[in-house]
């Protein structure tokens, strides 16, 4: 499942990536222990009700890990992916990236309600998504970490710069099965073998919708299979040949994670931390929603 994120996102937070001591507050305001007594019960909630979404549907998963990233990447970790067209607010859900890929807003809703009910107006959209992605990436073999928490959620939301995170589309890629450049051939650093799979998919013409995972080995399963697929000049993306070919720092990375899948958790479990601490709402910024998909009124 680490390969239904963006690795390239990963590496620009892996090369800045601290230590975490994660039992002290981050950002001001974010610890691990923020719930601790106002809602104690957050992280049993969180987790059963994600496992019981992995048990009915494994790639639920990976879905919930994108909608973390994603929403962290638009407008900081603030929970606006989750937010339905409104009034003013256009939804990020109806971004053409997110269109019909972004998943997992059930399971979101379902976690909310029961966090209502146990611990009403306390803990925020934004943070249930950030332990749901850590759980989920735990549920599949993944590291766990230490979730700061302490996020209040947004007030709106943003269709500009939206991401899409995990499958990429048909669309996204055609070129490099066909025309890479511009001599109507496909791209010489892609395994053959490989490619000639892809174009059973993935036309010179239509189905610019369809979904491919990135990695193909391993697609329910956290491990390192991404990193070894574009050792054997199977990336799927262009971006993701980049890694190999850009420098000696980033192919040297792509190196040292296929071998020791250890150390590709580690530093995977840092950046999540790194990232959950983009521009997040604190203290009387924002809101808690009781409703994720709507502001409060």
């Amino acid at each position: 499942m680490a390969k239904s994120i963006n690795i390239l996102l990963l590496f620009s937070l892996l090369a800045f990536a601290p230590f975490c001591h994660c039992t002290k507050k981050i950002e001001g305001s974010l610890f691990p222990q923020f719930y601790e007594g106002s809602c104690p019960r957050v992280h049993d909630i969180v987790n059963s009700i994600v496992a019981k979404a992995f048990a009915k549907d494994p790639r639920m998963a990976a879905s919930l890990l994108r909608l973390h990233f994603h929403d962290c990447f638009v407008k900081g970790c603030d929970g606006s992916i989750l937010l339905d067209s409104s009034g003013t607010i256009i939804s990020e859900k109806r971004s053409n990236p997110n269109r019909d890929s972004a998943r997992g807003f059930e399971v979101i809703d379902e976690i909310k309600s029961a966090i209502e009910k146990e611990c009403p107006d306390t803990v925020s959209c934004a943070d249930i998504l950030a332990l749901s992605a850590r759980h989920s990436t735990v549920l599949t073999g993944g590291p766990n970490w230490e979730v700061p928490l302490g996020r209040r959620d947004s007030l709106g939301a943003s269709i500009q710069g939206s991401h899409t995170i995990g499958d990429s589309r048909c669309t996204s890629f055609r070129q490099r099965l066909y025309n890479q450049s511009g001599n109507g051939n496909a791209d010489f650093t892609l395994d053959q073998n490989y490619a000639a799979k892809l174009r059973t998919q993935c036309p010179k013409s239509g189905g610019d919708q369809n979904l491919f995972v990135l990695d193909f080995v391993t697609p329910t399963k956290f491990d390192n299979n991404y990193f070894k697929n574009l050792l054997a000049n199977k990336g799927l993306l262009s971006s993701d040949e980049i890694l190999l070919t850009k420098n000696k720092v980033s192919a040297d990375l792509v190196k040292k994670y296929a071998e020791r899948n250890d150390i590709f958790f580690e530093q995977f479990a840092k950046s999540m931390i790194k990232m959950g601490n983009i521009t997040p709402l604190t203290g009387s910024k924002g809101e808690i929603r009781k409703h994720c998909r709507k502001i409060n009124k």
